[in-house]
């Protein structure tokens, strides 16, 4: 049982929200009130398994997150740092903060993914005790096609063979290092935290996510986070 285990949990927020536009990163935008990244925060504070946080930000947010931090009493924060020119980075920078703090378990869980719950979080932690490494994902609610360079389709994977990946994603803490070390040796970067542990042969298992488990990208997506945040404070 992870009940037992130290979780510590990395949250990379180094973003500037250059893509996204409007001039704010896209952690510090109001959503019903509150900031994207402390509504990140606030789940995994109220967590009772999570023993410590880290979090890795831009060169200019640093001082607004401690702000935020402050205000939003967020008392398992450990360290507030500065992440890295790749998200990659970021977490790398991350974990060897916490090392000291000798977590068994590790997440690592985006910043703005702000409704992740309590039933995802344990999910990923029980699997990450059985299997070594776990990733909530949903299934594509469209049909996916592959295709070649020259945009002919040459494959339709079955929809139950594919997963939209979220975060947390969870691991044990050395076998992470260990993965990040080994990337850091063949200048690798991954498009997930888990693709540099799936490379060093360690399984990682898929388990249930949430649709509303969503990653803020794009304008829409903020309003559709805007109506969620409002739906959840009135119920």
């Amino acid at each position: 049982m992870f009940k037992n285990k130290k979780v510590g949990v990395i949250i990379p927020a180094a973003g500037t929200g250059s893509r996204f536009g409007g001039g704010v990163a896209k952690q510090f935008l109001e959503l019903y009130g509150k900031t994207v990244l402390s509504e990140t925060l606030h789940q995994f504070q109220i967590h009772p398994s999570i023993d410590c946080i880290g979090i890795a930000g831009s060169t200019d947010g640093i001082e607004q997150i401690k702000t935020l931090v402050r205000v939003e009493n967020i008392s398992k924060i450990v360290w507030i740092g500065i992440g890295g020119t790749e998200r990659q980075d970021s977490v790398w920078n991350g974990l060897q903060a916490l090392q000291p703090f000798s977590p068994e378990l590790v997440l690592i869980h985006d910043a703005v993914r702000p409704f992740v719950n309590g039933e995802i979080i344990e999910r990923v932690l029980e699997a990450t005790v059985n299997h070594g490494a776990a990733i909530p994902a949903v299934h594509p609610k469209d049909t996916v096609k592959i295709s070649d360079a020259n945009l002919l389709v040459t494959k339709t994977p079955l929809r139950q063979q594919c997963w939209q990946i979220q975060t947390p994603q969870g691991f044990v803490f050395n076998v992470l290092m260990n993965a990040f070390e080994q990337a850091i040796r063949d200048n690798f970067f991954g498009t997930d935290d888990a693709s540099l542990v799936e490379r060093i042969g360690a399984p990682v298992k898929i388990v249930e996510g949430s649709y509303e488990n969503f990653k803020i990208t794009t304008r829409e997506d903020l309003v559709f986070a805007e109506l969620l945040a409002k739906q959840r404070m009135s119920s």
